[in-house]
């Protein structure tokens, strides 16, 4: 049965609870010291004057809570808010703009901005395993997403930013990125370090992929310039998944963000991937078997765990350090 969070729920609203929710996650053996890695001899500060959730490690003798080294260090936005947006975004198929946050959760958009853009950071997996293991299907395609530039651009590609992504069948991930170039001395490379060479590479017949054979055990082309969308010789040669992705990606950029700069689309990019690699389950069809997947209180609780060791601060962020 999938679980779905109830924002009633105590967590969402009380402070306290909301320290004691987020400690349960990040310390399931108990408090751990930021500072000195011990586990022993801590003991929590109850006193009036003490702040929520306060601990000592009387190892090192200082104090600390569970925000120390995570996403919420040194934020003033209280831990219950951080939450409720945590949960909304996880959830929200195609994203939630910063102004939705602003007037949802009382807070400045100029917060909302910073708080999004944190928790897209603790949404990167970081997984560097190729994809397509024991020969299994991977596909790749690249699209394009807005100009470069203010330059009015009439024809062709070059001036957009360009997104390379992967798709592995198996597991059912995607990873993408963003590059400078979709000719064969970027995006060959690329695929070179990112999928298994035992693996059956499934792309479009753009000619950076045309000697992939070289590379991989397969290398199935469906022929889009023909109106090909699904190779007539063999039904599992197509990139119609990666497809599937774009157009969520596309209408979430386009539709809910509508804008962002080069420099943070690759955090974009990570927060898709997240909710595409963690979404529902799948019910078992004739034509494709089950599929595992997590409900919304797993994803906002596995986000949750991905806050340790990705601090950002407003100046990196936006491009003022």
């Amino acid at each position: 049965v999938m679980k779905q969070p109830i924002l009633s729920e105590m967590r969402f609203h009380n402070e306290q609870s909301a320290y004691e929710y987020i400690e349960a996650i990040l310390w399931p053996g108990g408090p751990v010291c930021p500072h000195c890695g011990s586990m022993a001899r801590i003991g929590k500060l109850g006193g009036k004057t003490s702040r929520i959730g306060t601990y000592k490690c009387y190892v090192c003798q200082r104090t600390f809570t569970v925000k120390i080294g995570t996403i919420f260090e040194d934020s003033h936005i209280p831990l219950r808010k951080w939450l409720q947006a945590i949960t909304l975004i996880s959830a929200s198929k195609k994203g939630v703009s910063c102004n939705r946050l602003h007037r949802m959760l009382g807070i400045t958009i100029k917060s909302a901005w910073f708080l999004g853009h944190r928790i897209r950071e603790a949404m990167r997996s970081g997984d560097l395993t190729p994809f397509g293991a024991n020969g299994g299907a991977v596909e790749s395609d690249e699209t394009f997403l807005w100009n470069e530039s203010d330059k009015p651009v009439k024809r062709g590609y070059g001036h957009k930013r360009k997104i390379l992504s992967l798709i592995d069948r198996e597991s059912g991930c995607s990873r993408s990125m963003v590059v400078d170039s979709v000719d064969a001395k970027t995006v060959v490379p690329i695929l070179q370090e990112n999928i298994d060479r035992e693996a059956r590479v499934m792309t479009d017949d753009a000619g950076q992929y045309r000697h992939l054979n070289k590379d991989f055990a397969e290398h199935g082309v469906v022929c889009h310039s023909q109106g090909e969308y699904v190779s007539m010789k063999d039904h599992t040669i197509h990139v119609n998944s990666l497809e599937g992705f774009f157009s969520i990606f596309k209408r979430g950029m386009k539709g809910i963000y509508q804008h962002c700069k080069k420099q943070h689309l690759h955090r974009y990019l990570a927060e898709f991937d997240f909710r595409y690699n963690n979404r529902c389950s799948r019910p078992e069809t004739k034509k494709r078997p089950v599929r595992e997947g997590l409900d919304d209180v797993q994803r906002a609780d596995k986000l949750l765990r991905g806050v340790v060791g990705r601090r950002l601060t407003y100046q990196t962020t936006s491009g003022q350090a």
